[in-house]
């Protein structure tokens, strides 16, 4: 009885979203709006979302398909990450013009950078489809007629709990995104990869844009006759402050989480593909920063291919840190016995569940390392590289990368899952990374690469073939089509059998409400962090021999004379500028640039992280030590004036 009692409490804890936990659909937020009022916020459903009016939904895009931004004037001005807008402030960067390390400033609205390929997305819409699916209409027929409704429109349908529900995503797209201003590196990556996914953070993670359309208010390609968006809803900014227990909210597109996992899923992911995958991106990683030191040509060249391998190695290694201090495993098996028992036919589903991951565990292993050792590397170079200053630079340091990955694909990747060709080649010139040596000098060559091309394609080939295998080509996370089948039956088994406890839909890159509070947290046995960090703990990390951690001089000069401006706060007796701080609004990636709102729906930051092990919370969020990262506003506001010399970009927004 007792052991049976406690299972049961262990299942209520896991199935109950906890005070800040979820990840809620806007357009059924009003199932959540009297908890959210509970704790602070002054606004209503309508406020959050509505087609009927402008709401806060209209200030928030999809930035570039993968981050979040937002609105913040009556010209399309728009608020995002510095890692967001890393790849347009590369593309413009040069080592005559390094925009990556001096930062940039447009001066007027000619001054504005377009960006190819780069484009927003407005949600003007959500709608569940499940039951005209189970009619008969296709998604297909389902999003041209969307589509159809109006000028830049794009659709998607999506799947809420492994597809026991379904939701139209209506978007209207915009094309003509230019670059407005983007701090220092030293500021807007201040710290690197030694600070990424670490509190206390001092890091000005933000870069800011315009959206331009047609004289029409209407999508457009990119055109001098464009003219700034209006859009129907801005953020106003807040810099009235907060203290530690307000509320906060965050509105954003997360991309994916797990939390309705089993056991075995969150075993493999500690102990088996988060280990492979952070070993091989230690080896990539090492080669490039030698690389990076030895030329400055070479440290912008893979500034951004750098950044990218070093947020989910890091990412990962918090996860597994995370997911074993917390014993994640052993808490979701218990959970599982306990509902068993609990449900003959929840049993029944978990025994197949199990068996079907046994099934393809070895096959899916192989494509994570597939995909992460001979997909990673390039198959040509092409002409544009090839006229680049720095291209012969990058020989030895490309010629390594290859070896490297090569070598790891042989040693990790299941023999019998190895792409022949590539066994062959490793016979044949007796190592693996002597046969990557054979294929570098053809891909560098820039000829016709027969070798190249055939490893290429057959890796595609045995990706496909693990693709078929598994049935679906969903595979972000350990699935198949037979197991996504049978989570649809487990979490409808869940939800009607508890169905006074709350649950929410996994992220899957569809716009969300998640809400918490600004909150520090305990990081170990006697060890508070409290959620705000100054300018002063800017001023303690700046080291001028280490490029991460060289702040600009002006930065230096405004902290001696103190000459804050508007932007000064007196905290415990010193005037200082208040730089980040900690709430625990479930976030994830995708959230990367999404405001961060007080009760009152004002802006107060722009999220950008979380803490190491809140890493975890993609598969199990735990309320005690699970928290986003943000940058404060006031520190934001303040680098445009006080260091940009932007004070004029100010002006557009309507600031408390």
């Amino acid at each position: 009885m007792k052991r049976t009692l406690f299972s049961l409490l262990a299942l209520f804890s896991l199935l109950t979203a906890a005070a800040d936990e979820g990840m809620w659909l806007p357009s059924l937020i009003a199932s959540r709006i009297d908890d959210m009022r509970a704790k602070g916020f002054r606004l209503t459903a309508e406020d959050i979302y509505s087609i009927n009016r402008a709401s806060m939904k209209d200030a928030v895009v999809l930035f570039d398909g993968g981050c979040t931004g937002e609105l913040v004037s009556p010209e399309g001005l728009l608020l995002t990450n510095h890692h967001c807008g890393y790849d347009a402030i590369q593309r413009h960067s040069t080592v005559e013009h390094d925009y990556l390390t001096h930062g940039f400033w447009a001066r007027s609205r000619q001054e504005e950078l377009p960006n190819k390929g780069l484009n927003v997305r407005f949600l003007v819409r959500m709608e569940e489809v499940t039951d005209r699916i189970a009619a008969g209409e296709t998604p297909e027929e389902i999003i041209r007629r969307a589509e159809a409704e109006g000028e830049g429109y794009k659709a998607s349908v999506e799947q809420m709990y492994y597809g026991d529900q379904q939701f139209l995503f209506l978007y209207e797209q915009f094309d003509d995104v230019r670059l407005v201003a983007a701090p220092p590196s030293s500021i807007g990556k201040f710290g690197g990869d030694t600070d990424n996914w670490i509190w206390p953070r001092h890091t000005g993670d933000f870069s800011v844009f315009r959206i331009y359309a047609s004289k029409e208010n209407k999508p457009a390609a990119y055109s001098p006759d464009n003219v700034p968006y209006r859009p129907k809803k801005y953020f106003t900014i807040s810099t009235k402050g907060f203290r530690e227990g307000d509320f906060t909210m965050i509105y954003g597109f997360p991309g994916n989480t797990q939390e309705y996992i089993l056991s075995d899923a969150a075993e493999y992911i500690a102990t088996q593909s988060d280990p492979a995958k952070i070993a091989i991106r230690d080896g990539r990683l090492e080669i490039i920063a030698r690389a990076q030191e030895s030329d400055p040509a070479l440290r912008i060249h893979y500034a951004a291919q750098r950044a990218t391998i070093a947020n989910a190695w890091k990412k990962w290694q918090g996860e597994v840190l995370g997911l074993t201090r917390r014993k994640t495993v052993e808490t979701k098996r218990q959970r599982e016995e306990a509902f068993a028992r609990e449900n003959s036919r929840g049993a029944e589903l978990l025994r197949e569940m199990k068996a079907e991951y046994q099934r393809i565990m070895t096959p899916y292993f192989a494509r994570e390392i597939t995909v992460e050792t001979l997909r990673a590397l390039p198959a040509k170079y092409t002409d544009e590289e090839r006229a680049e200053a720095v291209f012969p630079a990058r020989r030895e340091t490309e010629r390594e990368l290859f070896r490297w990955l090569f070598g790891e694909y042989a040693r990790r990747c299941p023999a019998q899952y190895q792409v022949p060709v590539f066994l062959d080649g490793v016979a044949r010139s007796g190592s693996p990374e002597t046969f990557a040596e054979e294929v570098f000098e053809e891909v560098w060559a820039g000829a016709e690469t027969p070798l190249s091309d055939s490893l290429r394609n057959g890796s595609k080939r045995m990706l496909d073939h693990i693709t078929w295998l598994l049935g679906t080509d969903r595979l972000r996370n350990l699935t198949s089509r037979r197991l996504n089948d049978l989570y649809r039956g487990y979490v409808h088994e869940l939800r009607t059998t508890w169905p006074d406890h709350p649950y929410y839909p996994d992220a899957n890159l569809t716009l969300r409400v998640a809400y918490g509070a600004i909150a520090g947290y305990e990081y170990a046995d006697g060890e508070y962090h409290t959620p705000l960090t100054t300018l002063d703990g800017i001023i303690a990390k700046d080291n001028p021999e280490i490029y991460d951690y060289d702040i600009p001089q002006a930065l230096r000069d405004l902290y001696a004379s103190k000459d804050y401006g508007r932007w000064g706060v007196e905290i415990d007796g010193r005037r200082t500028v208040p730089v980040c701080f900690l709430a625990s609004n479930h976030t994830t990636g995708g959230n990367s640039g999404s405001p961060v709102l007080n009760a009152r729906g004002e802006l107060i930051g722009i999220n950008f992280d979380r803490t190491w092990r809140s890493t975890m919370s993609d598969i199990a969020f735990d309320p005690t030590i699970c928290r986003n990262i943000a940058v404060d506003i006031r520190y934001v506001l303040f680098v445009m004036d006080r260091i940009g010399g932007a004070g004029y970009l100010l002006r557009e927004m309507k600031i408390k």
